[in-house]
């Protein structure tokens, strides 16, 4: 095992994350020439060149990038160690959670509200990424906890979960499809109107992909988004039918409606996961305390 100085792989993780040495001086408060020299030694240690430096820009080199993917989650837990020992003795600790747009507004935010005023010294950080980039902020230690679409193939691997609501997804439409309200529509039907859907980097939109193929049908959406707001103002103004978790629906939906399918939509679930490998902050205990396991 190399002998190499914490400090070094530091300095490292600083000019990796801001491909700027002069930045990185500034954060370690530092002069420049001894991050230089400190990236020089580490280089020398490994014996490998970590970046490429030129008048104008700094780059990661292949090697260098490899071990920027080791060394940003050790510095992130080794920085929520600090931040959770240091929050923990003076402002009550922080929580760190993974969750997109649409299950923070129409989900989270009830939860949110409660826990804060439970714990008003806990600083809450929320992260808005889609459910399949949480549970990868969730394996590299950037959130103590996620809530998600399931099924999830990222999920996997974390065994650590609880489904906290049950939901199924709906198909809307504006009042300028309003002859299909007195109609049962089936899958094979909508594939003659424009389809509004998430993008490919959300599970919903694989989940809809694999709903068609197992009727045998091919789906190709008119429209690929990354909100389910924008995809109900979307189908509100005429532009399609959208396709969204039926909690999104609320009394003051108005100008859509929901149709009525023929095929029954399976059922999916929000998960609330976190990294057992890691222990958790009281803050991060007292949160999911305030959740309960729906029956399956």
């Amino acid at each position: 095992m190399m002998d190499i100085n914490y400090e070094l792989y530091k300095v490292f993780y600083h000019v990796a994350t801001t491909l700027n040495f002069s930045e990185a001086s500034k954060q370690l408060f530092i002069s420049q020439s001894a991050v230089s020299q400190s990236i020089k030694t580490l280089e020398r240690k490994l014996d490998q060149t970590l970046f490429i430096r030129s008048t104008k820009k700094v780059q990661l080199t292949p090697e260098g990038e490899i071990l920027l993917r080791h060394i940003e989650p050790a510095m992130n837990l080794i920085q929520k160690g600090e931040a959770q020992l240091l929050d923990a003795a003076s402002t009550g600790g922080q929580i760190r959670i993974g969750a997109s747009d649409t299950i923070c507004r129409y989900f989270l935010v009830p939860y949110l509200e409660k826990f804060h005023k439970m714990f008003p010294n806990v600083h809450i950080k929320v992260i808005n990424q889609t459910s399949l980039h949480c549970t990868e902020l969730l394996k590299n230690g950037l959130v103590d906890l996620i809530v998600v679409n399931y099924p999830n193939a990222s999920l996997n691997n974390i065994s650590a979960s609880m489904k906290i609501k049950n939901f199924r997804d709906v198909f809307i439409a504006g009042n300028n499809y309003g002859d299909l309200k007195e109609k049962k529509i089936s899958l094979s039907d909508l594939l003659a109107y424009p389809i509004l859907m998430l993008d490919k980097n959300s599970t919903t939109n694989e989940f809809l992909h694999r709903l068609f193929q197992q009727h045998q049908l091919d789906l190709v959406p008119e429209i690929e988004l990354t909100s389910n707001d924008l995809l109900i103002d979307l189908a509100r103004i005429g532009l399609g039918i959208a396709f969204i978790p039926d909690y999104c629906i609320s009394k003051e939906s108005d100008g859509i409606f929901t149709l009525d399918m023929n095929e029954e939509m399976p059922e999916r679930s929000l998960v609330i996961a976190y990294n057992e490998q890691l222990p958790l902050s009281k803050a991060t205990q007292e949160f999911l305390s305030c959740f309960h396991p729906v029956e399956e």
